[in-house]
């Protein structure tokens, strides 16, 4: 039996699941950004890079999330340079690490995960630039995102429609 709280809504699974799936998908999209800085400097295999990942990490992070897409940006890495480099301002070459990462990543969710909102992509990158960025590389990582998601994803833009849940956004 739940015990209802004063103020506060009874504490359920369901309501309670949602938070931990997030917590587990951000971790996930953080890892897969260290992963994607540390293939970049060092090469190596998506699969050795999962394992030494999976033996350091531990077991809150969302691995199914993380083992489909690390590979799956690492096989498009071409197409997905391809599809960043015209918003740049600079050679994608001399872009930071952590911001080819970034920028990788979340040209990857926007493009191959519609199932993802499209501000939850460019939010998600945005926090990990400002933890791990430059000092000013957040504001970067959002204005390529943003002009992204404005050619891939004009229908949810344009309807003001969440693709994951079909919902009107607030």
């Amino acid at each position: 039996m739940v015990e209802k709280r004063s103020g506060a809504p009874p504490t359920t699974p369901s309501t309670a699941a949602p938070k931990l799936n997030l917590a587990r998908r951000r971790k996930a999209r953080k890892l897969i950004m260290q992963a994607l800085y540390q293939w970049q400097m060092s090469g190596g295999s998506s699969r050795q890079i999962e394992a030494q990942f999976r033996e350091e990490a531990g077991t809150k992070v969302d691995w199914d999330y993380f083992c489909e897409v690390l590979p799956a940006i690492i096989a498009d890495c071409d197409a997905l340079d391809a599809r960043i480099t015209p918003l740049l301002d600079r050679e994608f070459k001399s872009l930071d690490p952590v911001e080819k990462a970034l920028l990788r990543m979340g040209a990857f969710e926007l493009t191959q995960r519609v199932d993802i909102p499209y501000r939850v992509v460019i939010n998600e990158s945005v926090d990990l630039a400002r933890s791990f960025g430059a000092s000013e590389s957040h504001k970067y990582i959002n204005s390529i995102l943003d002009r992204l998601a404005k050619s891939e994803r004009r229908a949810e833009i344009s309807t003001g429609v969440d693709t994951l849940s079909g919902s009107p956004r607030q």
